[in-house]
């Protein structure tokens, strides 16, 4: 509990309170490990009809994958132009939808053959993004989650999110779990669960000790943990992150006080 006290107290640093005794805590157990490709800077990670799908980051190196699960390889990869930092990626209907990080632009692929169907365009940076079936939430960093239309991808209103009255920033890659959003809180081995109707965080990941920053497999800053996706199919859960050679599905336990 003394490094998950460390991050509550960061993410009090981010607007959030150090005092969250009426928020559940969750710890996890492993369930299984699988390969992850550590040159992937990963923004976007989602299950599209029981398959893994990847978005990752850095200007030159930003891509759309689609990736075998067991073996972590690569079998489909779409290039986004040099002058793009892509960002988070999610599932709407037949296409998939990703974002770039300060361009102000986002593309809308074509689920199957990756082929490029429309852009749009956005104010502010683009982070994350995650789907249900009636609307896509985009984060920017802030502590305000943007709800889009999935037709017109145009904003349609924005959910402040905030843990025991306080807002909760860096909210980075998003995804929708059984009806909650889970956020990765950027920089910090913690994923906050978060109620889209009220933005009440109502439970806390905390996920310290999941791939020790030694076990990265480089001295990065960078190879933060980011990366959630949820297989609907088959119940199960999984977490990655920025670098990191290893992606894990977990099974979530709930700690008690």
């Amino acid at each position: 509990m003394k490094k998950f006290a460390s991050v509550v107290l960061g993410v009090a640093l981010l607007g959030a309170t150090a005092a969250q005794a009426a928020i559940p805590v969750y710890g996890f157990v492993v369930k299984n490990t699988y390969p992850h490709d550590p040159a992937a800077f990963t923004q976007g990670l989602f299950f599209r009809d029981g398959q893994l799908y990847e978005s990752t980051g850095q200007k030159g190196q930003s891509t759309l994958r689609k990736v075998d699960l067991k073996t972590g390889k690569v079998q489909q990869k779409k290039a986004l132009a040099d002058e793009y930092f892509g960002e988070g990626s999610t599932a709407v209907g037949d296409s998939i939808v990703t974002l770039t990080w300060q361009s102000n632009v986002g593309f809308v692929y074509d689920a199957k053959t990756f082929a490029l169907k429309s852009r749009f365009n956005y104010k502010g940076e683009g982070w994350g993004l995650a789907s249900d079936a009636r609307h896509v939430y985009m984060s920017d960093g802030s502590n305000e989650i943007r709800v889009l239309d999935p037709k017109t991808l145009e904003e349609q209103r924005r959910i402040p999110v905030t843990a025991e009255g306080k807002p909760v920033g860096q909210l980075n890659e998003l995804e929708v779990v059984d009806g909650e959003i889970y956020a990765n809180v950027w920089g910090y081995d913690v994923i906050a669960r978060i109620d889209p109707d009220s933005g009440k965080v109502v439970g806390w990941i905390n996920l310290a000790g999941l791939l020790p920053p030694e076990q990265r497999g480089t001295s990065s800053v960078d190879a933060v943990l980011n990366g959630i996706a949820w297989d609907g199919r088959q119940k199960k859960l999984y977490v990655t992150g920025k670098l990191w050679p290893k992606l894990f599905e977990i099974e979530l336990v709930k700690i008690q006080k």
